[in-house]
């Protein structure tokens, strides 16, 4: 049986280039909508390079945290042609 942690890195995983998913559709697609704030403790500990954490973001447009830093996240977003 998969745990919460590997529904959501499942999910991310698939998140295509240049796309985003916000932290709380995150949480809805693993089936806890109320987790988002989960979602976002469990991607800041992840350093797969595999998972690309990078391309979620906050609801309200803001790029959010990163374990990388806040300025890598915008930097890598941008160079993969997703909208902020």
């Amino acid at each position: 049986m998969k745990t919460f942690s590997d529904k959501v890195y499942a999910v991310v995983k698939n998140i295509k280039r240049g796309k985003t998913l916000t932290y709380k559709q995150v949480a809805n697609l693993v089936g806890s909508p109320k987790a988002y704030r989960a979602v976002g403790n469990i991607l800041n500990k992840n350093y797969n390079q595999n998972i690309p954490c990078h391309r979620v973001t906050r609801s309200d447009g803001a790029p959010g945290g990163y374990n990388r830093g806040r300025k890598l996240k915008v930097q890598r977003l941008k160079e993969e042609g997703a909208r902020l």
